[in-house]
């Protein structure tokens, strides 16, 4: 029996019936490897997925930005609130050889408010000026961080329970202004309740004290470039250079920084990318 692959194989074989030397053509159907990417989910704004690279990867790049995988051809990509509806994936093969697919990226609808009649903001004080620059540069060293965890793969849980107060991508419009987008979720919650970590990680900042918005401010990598910030909380029970578990305490819910009622804000990043973290939770 002879086969030849491709789009279908084609097999030369006796049919009983009509002898040894009477040949027959049948045609088999045979699955091709395309080298596509394999991803765990459609893609969305505010979401993020978990894919495989093409066997033989030597380069992986997303938007024209390389971007990490692991040893075993996994990835992570995320798209954040206002991501554009295609995504381009690029694969570079050992042997040379380009790979390149157009991925889906669904849109979203955000709630948005509109309060015509308050202003955008009141101006800053002059210790909020003198104080945050330092702190926006502690948070963006700790982004830089890079540690081996592998958080990244597991299914992330809440850190805390309790009512959602905010929700991610929502945004108010004061006066025909454009307010900035909220950045996570928002989880009420009684001073001193713990916070869990959500999935295995590094800590990368844990504020000595407090920051001017984000009060007690924890950060924690889960691996190729994913990470949390957990704002406004009470205490900090870890230190920098902790591995946390899934599960572990690493805090209790506050009232710190700039916030008008106890709660638990939760932030996912990826590279430059703001996630909703409620569609990455079970």
């Amino acid at each position: 029996m002879k086969v030849i692959r491709g789009v279908a194989a084609v097999v030369l074989m006796a049919v009983a019936g009509f002898g040894s030397a009477a040949p027959v053509l049948v045609v088999v159907p045979v699955r091709v490897e395309t080298g596509l990417f394999r991803i765990d989910r459609p893609a969305r704004q505010g979401g993020m997925v978990l894919g495989t690279v093409p066997v033989g990867t030597v380069r992986l790049v997303k938007d024209g930005a390389d971007i990490a995988f692991a040893h075993d051809g996994r990835f992570l990509i995320a798209f954040g609130r206002d991501h554009a509806t295609v995504a381009i994936l690029s694969a570079t093969l050992g042997d040379g050889r380009t790979v390149t697919e157009r991925l889906a990226v669904a849109p979203r609808a955000w709630r948005i408010e509109s309060l015509p009649t308050l202003p955008h903001h009141s101006q800053p004080d002059a210790e909020f000026e003198a104080r945050r620059p330092a702190e926006l540069a502690q948070i963006d060293a700790a982004r830089r961080v890079t540690s081996d965890s592998q958080g990244w793969r597991q299914a992330f849980i809440w850190p805390a329970r309790g009512r959602i107060s905010g929700v991610f991508g929502s945004q108010r419009i004061y006066a025909g202004q454009p307010g900035a987008p909220h950045n996570g979720v928002d989880v009420a919650g009684a001073v001193g309740t713990p916070v869990i970590a959500p999935a295995d990680g590094v800590v990368i900042l844990a504020a000595a004290s407090p920051f001017t918005l984000e009060g007690n401010l924890l950060m924690i990598d889960h691996g190729l470039a994913l990470n949390s910030a957990f704002l406004h909380l009470s205490r900090i029970d870890v230190k920098v250079g902790d591995h946390v578990r899934q599960g572990q305490t690493i805090g209790g819910i506050g009232q710190t920084g700039r916030a008008t009622g106890p709660h638990l804000h939760w932030g996912l990043k990826w590279h430059d990318e703001r996630i909703d973290p409620q569609d990455v939770v079970k």
